[in-house]
C-alpha cells in the first residue's frame, strides 16, 4: 500500500512538473466577414458559406443592396426575425455587428434626427437578432461647421444612441471612418463619449493609409476602447487605394495584430471586403475562401 502511494504521489509531481513546460493553450481568433463583401448573395449562401469556410460569424452591412436592415424582409417581423435566428443557429454562425449607415457628425437638426433614428432602429434590431454591436460613423468634418462644435456633437450623438441601448445588451461602436480617423481625435470622442455601451471599431487599413500612425501608437491609445476589428489589405496604385487579398498589399498587418493579440484582444477579426462599393474587385466566394488561411499567419508573427 505505501509503495502504490508512494508511486501515485511521484506520478503526479511528475505531471506537474511537465505541465509546466507545456504551452498554455490560447483560445482561437474569432473570424467573421462583412456582408459588404457579398452585396448579391441571399442570407441562406452567406450564412452556409460562412459555416463552410471555418468562419464564426457575419457582420451585416446591407442585404441583396438594401442597407437599411429594417426594410429587408429577413428583418422585417418577429416571425422573420425568428427564422433567420434559426438559421444562423443551425449553422453555428454568430451574427457579430450590425452596420447601419448613421453619421453623427450632422449639425442640421433635420439630418441629426434621421441619423439618429437610424441608429435606434439598427440598436432595436440588433435586440432581436441577439446581436451585441452597431456600427455608427462619425463621418465628417464639414468644412461649413465649426469643427469643434462638430466633434462635440459626435460625441454627444454617441452617448445618446448609448443610453437608449442601455439595458438592452447593445454597444453602439464608432468606427474610425471619413475624416475622423486620427488616433487623438478618436481618443477624444472616446473620453467625451465614455459610457458602458459605447465601443470603437479599429479599421486598421483605412486609418493607415491615410494617416500612417503607426498601429502600436493608435491600439496603445484606443486600447481600452476597441470592440471590434476590421480587417483589409491594399496598396496605392496611380494614386488610389486598391484592396487586395489578406498579404499582399502594404497594410501593416503584422504591427497591429501583434499589438490586439499582445493586449488581450477578444473581439472579432472581421473581414470587410468592399465588394458593394468597388464591384471590379474578385468575387465574394474567393475573397472569404482565401481570408481564413491567409490572416492565421499573422497570429503567430509575434507570438511564437
Amino acid at each position: 500500500m505505501n509503495t502504490r502511494r508512494t508511486f501515485l504521489k511521484s506520478s503526479m509531481a511528475l505531471a506537474a512538473v511537465a505541465t509546466l513546460d507545456l504551452p498554455i493553450k490560447k483560445d482561437k481568433q474569432k473570424l467573421s466577414f462583412s456582408t459588404l463583401g457579398c452585396p448579391k448573395w441571399t442570407l441562406t449562401e452567406i450564412v452556409t458559406t460562412a459555416a463552410k469556410e471555418g468562419y464564426d460569424a457575419v457582420e451585416i452591412r446591407g442585404l441583396q443592396g438594401e442597407l437599411y436592415l429594417p426594410k429587408c424582409a429577413e428583418f422585417s417581423t418577429p416571425e422573420q426575425i425568428a427564422s433567420t435566428r434559426k438559421l444562423f443557429a443551425d449553422h453555428k454562425i454568430e451574427i457579430c455587428n450590425l452596420g447601419a449607415s448613421t453619421a453623427l457628425h450632422h449639425l442640421d437638426a433635420e439630418k441629426r434626427k434621421k441619423n439618429l433614428d437610424e441608429g435606434r432602429a439598427f440598436i432595436d434590431l440588433a435586440q432581436q437578432l441577439g446581436c451585441p454591436y452597431v456600427r455608427v460613423f462619425p463621418n465628417d468634418l464639414p468644412k461649413d461647421q465649426d469643427r469643434e462644435q462638430t466633434i462635440n456633437m459626435i460625441a454627444e450623438g454617441l452617448l445618446e444612441l448609448a443610453n437608449y441601448a442601455k439595458g438592452k445588451n447593445v454597444t453602439v461602436l464608432l468606427e474610425s471612418h471619413g475624416e475622423v480617423i486620427w488616433k487623438d481625435m478618436l481618443l477624444r470622442i472616446m473620453k467625451q463619449a465614455e459610457h458602458p455601451n459605447v465601443g470603437l471599431i479599429w479599421d486598421i487599413f483605412n486609418m493607415w493609409s491615410v494617416t500612417k500612425e503607426p498601429p502600436a501608437e493608435v491600439y496603445a491609445a484606443l486600447k481600452k476602447y476597441i470592440r471590434h476589428a476590421h480587417i483589409k489589405d491594399g496598396r496605392l496604385v496611380d494614386g488610389k487605394l486598391a484592396y487586395t487579398f489578406i498579404g499582399k498589399g502594404e497594410a501593416p498587418l503584422t504591427e497591429a495584430i501583434n499589438a490586439l493579440e499582445g493586449g488581450g484582444y477578444k473581439g472579432y477579426y472581421s473581414f470587410e471586403w468592399e465588394k458593394m462599393w468597388h464591384p471590379e474587385i474578385p468575387e465574394p466566394e474567393l475573397a472569404f475562401a482565401d481570408y481564413p488561411g491567409a490572416i492565421i499567419p499573422y497570429f503567430n508573427a509575434g507570438h511564437r
